[in-house]
């Protein structure tokens, strides 16, 4: 249910920094056109960090509604309060999601063991399945494949894959041949996406597809790395000055969202997004 491509799904807001349900729906239809194979919701691309308990239970009762079965869905639950992950897992209505994605936990940095008794308590807690979700640059801290097969080997039931965003081709390369047929390893990296999945990997979350579902479709799906080639200078204005700042100067450049994000992000500068602009004519 959750291979292929998943939209890294992004909030929408409007200048009074509420959630923009209008924009929501738009993006929601760009993504239910049948290049999308899932949805991820309230992820580190959704800025859950910056929205009330309130807030993201309104967008995901809004998200699951509109979309009505149509896509899977997975939603993005973690911390760096294990405690507070697991006690989150206990009283989220998870109807209609098929997994939760849980990045590794930030700012405490904690060490491999760490690693380990954190997803095994989270994975414990969830009564659904889990990705997990490794990313360095944001987090601090580095899941090693040997963990991550230990976190498996603890809860084989629960854990159903991770999103590798570490950029470390060969780490990655290095868990996919532990993994093998025992959970997904998924491209966290819509610029090396073709290499990973020639690896073996499982797919892509991407964060391109928010505004370019059907090429990053025939990405994933034919591995075109003629067309991966083609999006690398556009994948690179995305991240030039983090994300979901460049994704969200895109959408608005097409017409989709306002470009407003919640502080402490702020958008795109005046230089990127005539660089968008350029590289989008």
């Amino acid at each position: 249910m959750i291979k292929g491509l998943g939209t890294a799904l992004i909030t929408p807001f409007k200048a009074d920094k509420r959630v923009d349900y209008e924009a929501l729906a738009r993006l929601l239809d760009t993504q239910l056109t049948g290049a999308v194979d899932y949805i991820v919701v309230l992820g580190t691309t959704g800025e859950a960090a910056t929205m009330t308990e309130d807030e993201k239970r309104e967008v995901r009762t809004f998200i699951r509604t509109y979309v009505n079965g149509r896509l899977p869905l997975v939603l993005g639950v973690g911390g760096n309060n294990t405690a507070a992950v697991c006690e989150s897992l206990k009283t989220i209505d998870l109807t209609g999601f098929e997994a939760i994605l849980s990045v590794c936990p930030y700012y405490n940095k904690p060490n491999q063991e760490g690693l380990f008794q954190h997803f095994r308590a989270v994975s414990e807690a969830s009564p659904i399945p889990v990705l997990l979700y490794n990313v360095p640059g944001r987090t601090g801290v580095n899941l090693l494949p040997e963990t991550v097969m230990r976190i498996y080997e603890a809860q084989p039931k629960k854990i159903v894959g991770i999103k590798e965003a570490s950029g470390n081709v060969e780490q990655i390369k290095h868990l996919i041949d532990l993994a093998k047929d025992k959970l997904m390893v998924i491209s966290g990296d819509d610029g090396i996406a073709c290499e990973i999945m020639e690896a073996g990997g499982a797919g892509l979350i991407s964060v391109a597809s928010n505004a370019f579902p059907e090429d990053f479709y025939a990405i994933v799906h034919k591995k075109d790395q003629a067309k991966q080639a083609q999006y690398e200078q556009m994948v690179k204005l995305l991240f030039k000055e983090g994300n979901p700042v460049g994704i969200k100067a895109v959408l608005a450049q097409k017409g989709i969202i306002q470009n407003y994000l919640r502080l402490p992000l702020v958008p795109a500068s005046a230089v990127l997004q005539k660089e968008i602009q350029k590289e989008l004519a």
